[in-house]
């Protein structure tokens, strides 16, 4: 229906997204344009008058040479792009450790009590229209297929409302008929895949049949969740929400025996990539997005397929340090998120105060990047304090992949991804401390 551009606003930079009414020529076809323009407003004005932390904020309406486009808020990341789902929806995704979907899932059902008690529907929720900020939480978008209490579909009865393996079954089949519990279908769908990676069974799992999860109780939440029957579901956000909550509680208790108990019993050994140990690349490169996966030697979900050996010790003034490869990081770098540019910024202030008394701190590259990656499964418990600070999590590299976007790795999920220069992610320097050598040499940003 409509197409989103990245802008800027004049004067003052700020970059919004910018909706513009441009539908598909078959869209066209069975609904025409005055349906669609209709819709299309619509949407901007349910958006406009809700206020809600883990909703999209609409900023301004107009219209440009007969097409109208209404401003909102930017974000760079969503939770498709995390979990690296395709257009192949029913390819296997990275799934995500148990407290982070907890936690998108809880800001998720947020945003839909707001939506719910307005009487709104909002028929689309997947992971790509749950976007996340740079401080990592929930903005739900997308209203073009969201209904009012009232309202009456009036498209062919061909054309479906939603996104196949998220819609509920009777949204399919009625869009008119469809109630908050339908939304919270797609959730199920959507924290379902977040923990395994996959999708669930369509139909779902019978009842008693166990589907993976980190705990009995998952199965009894998702079976509830993904019922092909309204009335066997959660009636409302706050239930589902209570269940959630249920399962957190349930996940720290397994934590707290986990890490209470001894660990005299060796854990059965791990299928895991081979390590290796080298030094890792120091210079930044170009690396085209066909190329990145070969260059960067990564799996289909841009994992890495080796990790290098490392030996970290933490030196008490701020500094990690790599015994194996010879790399110094900081332990904590930026406060803040950072645009690509500021992030060069901050390299040259280190450099400039001579940060613990060192004068060649750059930014790393991808592969400098993927040695603070661990094998550790994602779904596991770790017992043992972190080295590096635990919310820099999305970290800048040094390489670029154009002349306006560079890569980034997600350490705590272990993949490689692009974002355009203007996004923010935290920034932590490196440098090169020679193990066989008692200066260091200084090294361009």
């Amino acid at each position: 229906m409509s197409t989103v551009y990245k802008a800027r606003v004049p004067t003052i930079g700020k970059v919004v997204a910018l909706k513009l009414l441009k539908p598909h020529p078959h869209l066209l076809e069975q609904l025409g344009m005055k349906v669609l323009r209709e819709r299309f407003t619509a949407e901007a004005v349910t958006m406009a008058r809700l206020h809600h932390p883990h909703l999209v904020d609409v900023w301004d309406f107009d219209e440009f040479d007969g097409q109208p486009f209404f401003v909102m808020e930017y974000f760079c990341n969503n939770l498709g792009l995390l979990i690296g789902e395709t257009y192949r929806v029913e390819n296997p995704s990275r799934p995500l450790p148990v407290p982070q979907v907890i936690h998108y899932g809880r800001q998720i059902l947020e945003g839909l009590a707001c939506l719910h008690q307005a009487d709104i529907i909002h028929r689309d929720i997947k992971p790509f229209n749950i976007l996340l900020t740079d401080r990592d939480k929930v903005k739900i978008s997308d209203f073009g297929m969201s209904r009012l209490r009232g309202e009456v579909w009036t498209g062919p009865p061909t054309l479906m409302v939603g996104s196949p393996y998220y819609a509920a079954p009777e949204q399919e089949k009625n869009p008119d008929a469809v109630d908050a519990r339908s939304d919270l279908y797609a959730v199920g769908v959507l924290l379902y895949r977040m923990l395994n990676g996959q999708l669930p069974d369509n139909p779902p799992s019978p009842a008693g049949q166990a589907v993976p999860g980190p705990d009995p109780a998952w199965s009894s939440f998702f079976r509830t969740a993904t019922a092909h029957q309204p009335a066997d579901r959660f009636p409302n956000t706050l239930n589902m929400w209570a269940a959630l909550d249920e399962l957190e509680r349930l996940w720290r208790g397994q934590v707290r025996t986990a890490c209470a108990t001894p660990s005299d019993v060796s854990a059965p050994p791990l299928a895991l990539p081979p390590a290796v140990n080298t030094v890792p690349r120091q210079a930044p490169l170009k690396v085209s997005p066909q190329d990145a996966r070969s260059t960067f030697d990564l799996d289909p979900l841009w994992r890495p397929c080796r990790f290098l050996t490392v030996d970290f010790a933490v030196q008490g003034d701020g500094t990690v340090k790599d015994r194996n490869t010879g790399l110094t990081w900081q332990q904590a770098g930026s406060d803040y998120p950072l645009t690509w540019r500021e992030a060069h910024d901050y390299v040259r202030q280190l450099n400039h105060r001579q940060f613990v008394g060192i004068n060649a701190w750059r930014l790393p590259t991808v592969a400098e990047l993927l040695t603070l990656v661990t094998a550790t499964p994602v779904a596991g418990i770790s017992c043992l304090p972190p080295i590096f600070n635990p919310t820099q999590r999305r970290l800048w590299s040094a390489d670029r992949s154009s002349f306006m976007a560079a890569w980034q790795v997600s350490t705590d999920l272990g993949f490689v991804d692009r974002h355009d220069f203007t996004c923010r992610s935290h920034v932590r320097a490196v440098c090169f401390m020679d193990v066989h050598a008692s200066s260091q040499p200084k090294l361009d940003d």
